[in-house]
């Protein structure tokens, strides 16, 4: 059979705007902002207390892509198990401080990678920054200044009536003048809000009164639909205008959720390496095979492909080639039958039976080429025990 070339383009895509220009900090062997790449946080829903299950559950997400997480410490049991979670993380844990501020000196001593407080509820936080500054620079630990709408110090929600864009971003940079008093500006800021264009426009305001690093998010962002397209219209706005070092996908769901999410809104801007895409039309009248399923076929069929591969999945022979000229490798159905073509060249035409099968094989030859097999990564996160 003669290959048909589809014309695969020849340059990348065009980039976003350029990175907005911050200060750098370690938060352990991650390093943020100062042009390093966006990463990927969520928080672990175990009590941090119990150690066993908190470390199982930081190794789970740690194999889903999440690259820094934070851990609540509420309570003095929580306190006191942070010295083995930190040692035996795979990845650099934030102590979340709430109320008490003797916490984030115990989180400073047991090696935690950083540590985020809220200004907003800790009794008497302002009276403690020089103590806290002190600490934490003597250890090289950074502090994210973390400001939620829903827990506004008094005097600003008396003076705005409200968590508005503006309180947020004074309240934030108030407390880092506090900290920069004492030579301290190893800072991060997050400014969250559940509205995603009060939060868009808080962190826009803060881009242009400062250089820390910024922590995206959109709080109480609500259950798995509803918080995925709050946090994707948030980040995407403020991302491709160079804003944004790290971000969390808050989700009412598993927290391997929202490291999913976060990391499909990174390559989907073309900040992360793409994994595994699956490019899908929604069907038509046009369509002589069931789009959907055959998808959702695919989908199972390459879970956990550990190669960065975009798959194609047309459900008609019209524009099928043409709209997919860009995938790696795809399938143009129609009247039973599917047209499978790699790198913009259809190599076979196979019965509709087939199709599933077939692509499996080419992705599979793909990452041979590519030196990829798919037992370089584990598909589940390793059993961690602490005794």
């Amino acid at each position: 059979m003669t290959a048909i070339n589809l014309g695969m383009p020849a340059a990348p895509a065009p980039l976003l705007a350029p990175r907005r220009k911050t200060r750098q900090i370690m938060v352990g062997s991650v390093p943020v902002g100062g042009g390093a790449p966006v990463s990927v946080q969520s928080m672990t829903t175990t009590l941090t207390a119990d150690v066993n299950s908190t470390l199982q559950q930081i190794a789970e997400l740690a194999t889903s892509g999440c690259q820094i997480v934070r851990v609540a410490v509420p309570s003095q049991d929580d306190v006191l198990a942070l010295p083995a979670i930190a040692k035996k993380s795979p990845i650099p844990v934030i102590a979340d401080i709430h109320f008490q501020p003797k916490y984030v000196f115990a989180a400073i001593d047991a090696g935690c990678a950083a540590v985020r407080v809220n200004p907003g509820n800790i009794k008497q936080f302002d009276d403690k920054v020089r103590e806290i500054a002190q600490a934490a620079s003597a250890a090289g630990v950074p502090i994210r200044i973390g400001v939620n709408a829903g827990s506004l110090d008094k005097r600003l929600l008396e003076k705005y009536g409200r968590a508005t864009a503006e309180a947020l971003v004074e309240s934030a940079l108030w407390e880092c003048s506090l900290f920069e008093e004492h030579g301290f500006r190893d800072i991060k800021i997050s400014v969250k809000h559940n509205d995603p264009v009060v939060m868009i426009r808080a962190y826009r305001q803060l881009s242009e009164q400062c250089d820390y690093p910024l922590h995206l998010g959109v709080t109480e962002a609500g259950p798995t639909f509803q918080g995925t397209i709050k946090s994707s219209v948030a980040f995407g706005a403020l991302l491709a205008e160079g804003i944004g070092d790290t971000i969390r996908v808050s989700l009412s769901a598993p927290p391997v959720e929202e490291i999913k999410v976060g990391n499909a809104i990174l390559e989907s801007l073309g900040l992360k390496e793409r994994g595994l895409e699956i490019v899908s039309c929604p069907s038509c009248g046009r369509a002589q095979v069931d789009v959907y399923t055959l998808a959702e076929q695919v989908t199972a069929a390459l879970e956990g492909f550990p190669a960065p591969l975009r798959v194609a999945v047309m459900g008609c022979v019209v524009n099928g080639p043409g709209e997919a000229r860009e995938a790696d490798l795809g399938v143009a159905s129609g009247n039973g039958k599917g047209q499978i073509f790699v790198k913009g060249e259809v190599i076979k035409t196979v019965p509709e039976s087939l199709i599933v099968e077939t692509l499996v094989e080419e992705a599979l030859k793909i990452a041979a080429e590519m030196g990829i097999s798919l037992d370089d990564e584990p598909a589940t996160a390793p059993l961690v025990t602490v005794h």
